[in-house]
């Protein structure tokens, strides 16, 4: 019987325990894909307990704590943050089989050198152990300490990236901080706030916006401003990967509606996603980008939640809707176009792991390894059942040796150990893999597949 998340905590064979413990076990990480404040690294944020670093902003733990019956006062409420950090550990206590179990006893173990596990009974002395470790802690020593090389944020095309150019004329960093585009709010006529952002963009770019054509081109300016600071990747999140064409005069009607007060409805909101999706895949390709897709999820279910709250609270879930035509659709739009750029593609519904590959495979055209990607299991499947469920899927219609890899998707300083998990569950499956005879032991090849994966992959795909 191992003992509670031991040095092989995961690695149920030898093979396993070689491939993690030789080879994945250092790897850098390059976090290609979070939701970091470059502010708060600009600053090098200190924290003044655990709550702060670990609850805030984190609706994976709220919605764990909600299930535990704890009050909202001690989740985003004014409850004293050791409060909060007491109820938290009776909630993180009892949660068997919950990845945040082991993410959380990853970080206590990685950061504050804490080797138990935390309950009621031991709170207190995890608290102030805790604390006293912050006291020489801050936001860049944690991305130090988890060799990190890459960081990229996630960032709005009128974003001015001043802390982003401040951080690259440091010197000494010791790692890099780069912008991601972001233009979810210039893709959404249907939202209320949609015309005031039009504003701010002809005010960035100097440039009125009266037309869809005046929008992308808009938009193609600041593409050119997140190029100069290093921006090499987007990120676009989509209730589904939709598939609606529109004509020019369509869509020059609905941006014009949107701008006099009348909100798109749902098809128009489509059809102008759809579109705008298209020529900014557009910028992509020439650009060399990389565009991540995330779809498959509905978001702000629970509406008081939401307009107490707001987004990205905890009150979000996985759609079932996915339509692998319409994937499909867009994807041949692009390529058609000669526009189809590297790309990326997570769901939110595990269902739809086996739809994605196989329409993926469909447009692996070079010029790189891997040119369309599965991204990695996400939000509600970044678990040991969602990896090893996406891992296997890739490898079976796939090339997993191509696979780019883990990310964070955080607003954490110390989510990294998320990357152990993974190599983890990934050096698992190979080893089970070739101790069952599926593949060699082939020591050069193995380690080539593991080290790619873990690091080599992401570095080579986005041009690190």
């Amino acid at each position: 019987m191992n003992a509670f998340m031991d040095r092989d905590f995961l690695l149920e064979t030898p093979t396993a325990r070689r491939l993690f413990h030789d080879w994945a076990e250092n790897m850098p990480i390059v976090d290609y894909h979070c939701h970091l404040s470059p502010l708060e690294i600009r600053e090098d944020r200190h924290y003044d307990n655990i709550t702060q670093l670990w609850l805030g902003g984190d609706h994976y733990k709220w919605r764990l704590m909600r299930a535990n019956g704890v009050p909202e006062a001690y989740i985003t409420g004014n409850a004293p943050d050791r409060e909060k950090f007491l109820k938290w550990a009776e909630s993180l206590e009892t949660a068997i089989g919950n990845p945040l179990y082991h993410w959380s006893h990853l970080e206590l173990r990685r950061y504050f050198g804490f080797t138990g596990h935390l309950t009621s009974e031991n709170a207190d002395e995890v608290w102030e152990l805790c604390n006293e470790k912050l006291k020489t802690c801050s936001a860049r020593s944690f991305i130090r300490m988890s060799n990190v090389k890459v960081v990229c944020t996630t960032d709005d095309p009128a974003d001015t990236l001043e802390h982003h150019e401040a951080l690259s004329r440091e010197p000494d960093l010791g790692f890099r901080v780069l912008p991601a585009w972001r233009p979810e709010k210039a893709m959404c006529p249907e939202l209320p706030g949609f015309s005031g952002y039009i504003r701010r963009l002809e005010d960035l770019t100097g440039s009125p916006i009266r037309s869809f054509s005046g929008l992308v081109r808009a938009l193609d300016t600041r593409m050119d401003y997140f190029e100069a600071r290093g921006c090499v990747l987007s990120d676009h999140s989509l209730p589904y990967a939709m598939y609606r064409p529109a004509t020019e005069d369509q869509l020059d009607l609905i941006l014009m509606e949107a701008l006099n007060g009348r909100p798109a409805d749902p098809e128009q909101a489509l059809q102008f996603k759809t579109m705008l999706l298209l020529e900014l895949a557009k910028g992509y390709a020439r650009k060399g980008w990389v565009m991540q897709l995330h779809f498959g999820v509905q978001r702000n279910l629970n509406t008081g939640l939401y307009q107490t709250l707001g987004p990205d609270t905890g009150g979000d879930a996985i759609d079932d809707y996915g339509s692998s035509a319409e994937l499909a659709g867009l994807m041949d739009a692009m390529d058609r176009a000669g526009a189809l750029p590297k790309t990326i593609l997570y769901s939110l519904n595990p269902n739809d792991n086996a739809a994605i590959c196989s329409v993926m495979g469909s447009f692996q055209n070079g010029p790189c390894r891997g040119k369309i990607q599965q991204g990695s299991a996400w939000w509600f499947n970044d678990n040991r059942k969602g990896m090893e469920e996406q891992l296997t899927t890739l490898a079976s219609m796939g090339l997993l040796s191509a696979f780019v890899g883990m990310l964070t998707d955080s607003r954490s300083f110390i989510s990294y150990p998320r990357h152990e998990y993974f190599r983890r569950i990934l050096c698992n499956l190979i080893g089970r893999w070739v101790e069952n005879g599926e593949y060699p032991d082939d020591e050069r090849l193995l380690k080539r597949i593991v080290e790619d994966i873990c690091y080599n992959n992401a570095v080579s795909y986005f041009g690190f």
